[in-house]
This record gives structure tokens, sequence and C-alpha cells, in this order.
């Protein structure tokens, strides 16, 4: 079974992380959560998660992918924290799935993961970064190989069934999608 740590941030954006957290599991992913300290995270429009265990007990096992809820401050706290920076590396430097959406590839881009690649933000976040060797795009869900990014709470959806896809296959993501009514 396939297994993403979903890394939550005081003030991270509550639409997208329960989007990524909810789509994942319906398709049988196994969805770690974890808070960056112990206790709720309170998400940038009050709305309070309460993450499955911190990060350093979550950073006790390997995943296939780790996934990056955008919103602010949230995306400023994962992109300081420096234990999440050399997980972003070392998944990154084993060939494994880093993910992130709306602020949140700033964390990336931190960690030195969207160098020469191809990538997309909420606009005002990579686009005014200086980052030469990275190739900013516009579209709702990029990825570069194993990068995956995307732009933003409307694009939240698009975003996780694409996660979907990539772990565990077209048929399982068109399965999810179906059971969500999309038109």
């Amino acid at each position: 079974m396939a297994s993403v740590l979903v890394p939550l941030a005081q003030g991270c954006e509550e639409l997208e992380a329960v989007t990524i957290i909810d789509l994942l599991v319906r398709a049988g992913v196994e969805v770690v959560t974890a808070g960056l300290e112990g206790g709720p995270v309170t998400a940038s429009r009050g709305v309070v998660l309460l993450p499955q265990m911190t990060l350093e007990q979550a950073l006790e096992r390997d995943y296939d992918m780790v996934v990056l809820p955008g919103g602010m401050p949230g995306a400023t706290n994962l992109e300081n924290d420096l234990r999440l920076r050399e997980l972003l590396r070392t998944m990154a430097a084993n060939g494994k799935f880093t993910a992130a959406i709306c602020a949140a590839p700033r964390a990336l881009a931190s960690a030195g993961v969207l160098s020469g690649k191809r990538a997309t933000s909420y606009p005002g976040h990579l686009d005014k970064m200086d980052l030469p060797d990275v190739e900013y795009r516009q579209e709702a869900v990029v990825q570069d190989g194993k990068v995956i990014t995307s732009r933003g709470p409307g694009t939240a959806m698009d975003f996780a069934l694409h996660l979907v896809e990539q772990l565990v296959g077209r048929e399982k993501r068109d399965e999810v999608e179906a059971a969500l009514l999309r038109c």
C-alpha cells in the first residue's frame, strides 16, 4: 500500500489539507498527518485540525510521497522547518515523490527540489522568487518527474486526483473521481 506524509503547519490552508487527505484515503492510500509540533493545528481560516502525530514521530518511517498543503503562514512554517527541508531533499535524492500546492512550493524551492524543474504555485510566490533555474507555469497541476505542484484552493481536487493517479493508477483515480460526482 502506498504511504503519504502530509505535514500540517499552523496557518495551513484547510481546504487543501482536507481535500488531499480525503481523496488519498478514498483511494486506499495510507496517509499520515503530522504536526510540526505537538497538539492541534489551527488552519488559516480558523478550522482546527488534529494531526495523528508529530513530525518528529512521523520521521521514524519511510513514505512514497510527501505532500505539502499551502496557506499562509502555513507555507512559511513548512519552508522554515529544517527537518522538513532535509526530508524533501532525501525524498528527491531517493527518487520519491514530493508535492506541494498554493504557497507551499516555496518549501520545495528552498530545499532545492525545484532546481531545473517546471512548477507552479499560487500567484506571487514562486514567480516572485529569484529562481532562474525553475520554469514557472500557470497550469492547475504541473508534474516534472517526481515533483508535483499546483496553484491553490480551487485546484486542490485536481491536484489530489493527480496524486492518486501517480500512486495507485488511472483506474483508481477514475473510480474515486466518479464517486465525487464531478461534472
